[in-house]
């Protein structure tokens, strides 16, 4: 299994992170009309659309949405539309809660994207697997490592196997996702394997660690593992493919999902367009974001003044002891009068030292010959001649 070349850090409890793919090019139009009708449907509080980097004629599109979860819980979300690609946009989704995330909570991604099965912007960006659809695996055991490891890396998708220990019947051909509590629904990738593929799909998984129970299913391990995986703890011996909830399965995605995995790729910079990039504020958030610029500049100008006195003050120093060497004629005015520098607000900054050298100067200079080094009288010797 791959190694990552880096650690990243493990994410907040409150966030939830996905990503996915539209196919088509009205994906914008899509996310538009679902946000103007949930906020005609008072599901959400507020909702807007800011310009992209190249403006509001940009490619790319960014959606704010602000609703609360449970009736109390505010819940701000931010959807990042990239750049139409070889007919579909990639999109990647943040949505941070005021406490830890609940699973029951509404997925964040039904607050951008209509929840029919029609509209296909659900699409696993790397390997183009549906998230509410179970896709089979391929036949091959190379073919199966090259998918899996596509949709473990990066660490956005929770990933599952289930093997089909007797063909299913119409019930239990349905995807598992839809009988999953609402925030996980949109983060699962379901692989089915076929009754026969169980040794085959075995040989595949030996890369990441997991083997499945026949009949049963396994989740794998994100890229890098989280802290805390045991394979033993995530597998399910039997899931019963009858259209009802799976309750162990359930069980075993959700203490998955509840581990702290690290942030998948490009997940840091999500989160941090999110908190830091902001935009939908309401009156008391606006009036806080105020106050706290206006203590920001506040601090600048009081440094900005602190400096501008103490570079001032430095001057006139200076300027003192120049005169000062300028009355008792001293031959340090033979050099260039130094300009003042702001003062740097270390102990032995450059105007500290000139002043303490002026001082020394101040009393030493052309100071009188005392009587101990006047020449005796009665000597009559003569003086040294000048070199």
């Amino acid at each position: 299994m791959r190694i990552s070349p880096s650690v990243r850090p493990a994410p907040s409890p409150n966030l939830w992170l996905t990503r996915g793919r539209h196919e088509g090019s009205d994906a914008p139009d899509v996310v538009r009309a679902t946000l103007r009708r949930l906020e005609d449907r008072t599901v959400l509080d507020d909702q807007h659309e800011l310009p992209g980097p190249d403006g509001d004629d940009g490619p790319e599109r960014i959606f704010e949405a602000r609703w609360k979860a449970a009736g109390t819980v505010t819940v701000r979300a931010r959807l990042t539309l990239a750049r139409p690609s070889e007919g579909g946009q990639d999109w990647v989704l943040a949505a941070e809660a005021e406490r830890p995330w609940n699973e029951e909570w509404p997925s964040p991604a039904t607050m951008f994207w209509p929840d029919e099965p029609d509209v296909p912007w659900d699409h696993e960006p790397a390997t183009g697997l549906r998230l509410r659809r179970a896709a089979h695996l391929p036949t091959e055991d190379k073919e199966i490592r090259r998918l899996l490891r596509g949709c473990v890396r990066g660490g956005w998708s929770i990933n599952v196997v289930v093997h089909e220990a007797m063909t299913p019947d119409e019930a239990g051909r349905r995807p598992l996702g839809a009988l999953l509590p609402p925030s996980l629904r949109h983060r699962v990738l379901e692989h089915r394997a076929a009754p026969e593929q169980l040794r085959i799909v075995n040989r595949a998984l030996r890369e990441f660690g997991v083997q499945v129970p026949r009949g049963g299913a396994a989740v794998l391990p994100t890229d890098p593992a989280p802290p805390g995986f045991d394979p033993d703890d995530f597998s399910v011996r039997t899931v019963f493919l009858d259209g009802k909830r799976p309750t162990e399965l359930v069980d075993a995605l959700s203490r998955f999902a509840a581990l702290p995995p690290p942030l998948p790729d490009g997940g840091d910079e999500a989160v941090r367009e999110l908190r830091d990039d902001w935009d939908l504020m309401t009156l008391e958030e606006q009036l806080d974001h105020e106050r706290r610029m206006v203590a920001m500049y506040s601090e600048a100008l009081e440094a900005m003044t602190k400096s501008r006195d103490l570079y001032r003050e430095a001057a006139e120093r200076a300027h003192e002891a120049l005169t000062v060497l300028r009355e008792n004629g001293a031959d340090v005015l033979a050099q260039p009068e130094p300009q003042p520098q702001p003062p740097a607000p270390s102990a032995g900054s450059p105007f500290q030292q000139l002043t303490r050298t002026f001082e020394r100067f101040k009393g030493k200079a052309l100071r009188p010959a005392s009587t101990a080094d006047a020449k005796p009288e009665g000597d009559d010797r003569p003086e040294p001649a000048d070199s």
